[in-house]
């Protein structure tokens, strides 16, 4: 897995966020240095267990997507003639 990347604005977006918590629900004051800082240890420190969670959910939804194609391949199946 390469290192997770965010695009700027997901980053600015995200230290806002990260200041609003800390000023709302620790009454602490965090700068934006701290925030973006924070938001870079956690991305390295967590970031793998939220890919790897995106990957198994992505694979339980195309197994089930699998299933409905091989139903659907049955379905299609002819049954054979019976002779009278």
């Amino acid at each position: 897995m390469s290192e997770i990347e965010l695009d700027d604005s997901a980053k600015a977006e995200l230290v806002v966020k990260i200041k609003k918590y800390f000023d709302e629900e620790l009454q602490q004051e965090l700068g934006g240095f701290e925030a973006q800082f924070l938001l870079e240890f956690f991305s390295a420190q967590m970031g793998c267990y939220y890919y790897n969670q995106g990957l198994a959910d992505g694979l339980k939804t195309f197994e089930n997507k699998m299933k409905d194609v091989e139903e659907g391949i049955f379905e299609l199946e002819k049954a054979p003639l019976t002779s009278k």
